[in-house]
């Protein structure tokens, strides 16, 4: 595992509901500092759903002071303006990371489920379980902070592996 003490910001982004969480990492044991969405309610402009997601990531950042974070990537969109979208709420969320000097990597949505459960076809059940089960939760995460404990958990779990196997930071 990381070293004593290293913090991991995990992100899922999407436009109305952002899942953020952030993973403590103590030897071999894993902590949930904190997780939740950051929402934004339908039919607000655009610009308002990206101003959230910065805020609330730069806040998130303050509170629970993570040295590094993580994104999905490699996602795919048949629709090119959902594609679109999704990278600019991506983007949103890198730019608040960047602008507090946290290095940020990213991971393919295969990797995670890798990483969590051992075989890169699990369904969101199975990482799910995983996750209440590495974290030690008793209730259900809201989907979007369960992906985005996922992610963290996925960077704890690489950054123990090897260093050629570990990502390049975006």
């Amino acid at each position: 595992m990381a070293t004593a003490g290293t913090r991991v910001l995990g992100i899922d982004t999407a436009l109305r509901s952002t899942g953020v969480a952030v993973v403590e990492a103590q030897g071999n044991r894993l902590r949930a500092v904190e997780y939740g969405a950051l929402r934004t309610a339908p039919g607000r402009p655009l610009s308002e759903c990206l101003r959230r997601i910065a805020a609330g990531i730069d806040e998130l950042i303050e509170r629970a002071a993570p040295q590094c974070a993580v994104v999905e990537g490699g996602f795919f969109q048949k629709n090119a303006r959902t594609a679109m979208v999704l990278g600019q709420a991506r983007g949103a969320a890198i730019a608040a990371c960047a602008r507090r000097g946290l290095p940020v990597f990213e991971y393919a949505p295969r990797r995670v489920k890798q990483a969590l459960v051992g075989f890169g076809g699990a369904d969101k059940e199975q990482v799910r379980r995983m996750v209440m089960t590495l974290l030690g939760l008793t209730a259900e995460p809201q989907e979007d902070a369960g992906d985005a404990l996922a992610l963290a958990i996925c960077h704890v779990h690489s950054r123990s592996r090897l260093a050629a196997l570990a990502p390049v930071p975006i």
